[in-house]
């Protein structure tokens, strides 16, 4: 596959944004051995190309990937990371959590409870003693 250095540069900039720094070689390392080219598909066409388009602010980007992930059903490992790009980036805790219960009807119960359940750290509300 052949890098594409503008697209490849932009998506390393939003990774950094959404994930951190250092999320980028931590992809880089998890495929490393497996598939190299899906480090530059997600890097340089997902991140580069289709998240850095006009049109819609990231935090609307990040609630689609969450809807998404929670209609798959089996997307866990994804949905927690853009739960936590989208509250890293400003989303709220209801704007999650209201993105994840719209599709209670489309996705299913199963699907809106088990997404809740997985992200319910990142969701939580720090409880105060009183």
């Amino acid at each position: 596959m052949r890098s594409q250095p503008e697209l490849r540069e932009r998506g390393l900039s939003l990774l950094d944004q959404l994930h951190g720094n250092g999320s980028a070689q931590a992809l880089i390392a998890d495929m490393a051995g497996l598939c190299p080219d899906f480090v530059d598909m997600t890097i340089e066409w997902a991140l580069g190309g289709v998240e850095s388009r006009p049109g819609l602010d990231l935090i609307t980007r990040e609630l689609v990937m969450i809807a998404s992930c929670v209609t798959l059903g089996h997307a866990v490992t994804q949905l927690r990371a853009h739960v936590h790009a989208a509250l890293t980036i400003g989303a709220s805790r209801e704007q999650v959590i209201e993105a994840i219960l719209q599709l209670i009807f489309y996705a299913g119960g199963a699907s809106v409870r088990n997404a809740l359940v997985s992200c319910r750290d990142l969701l939580a509300v720090p409880v105060e003693n009183n």
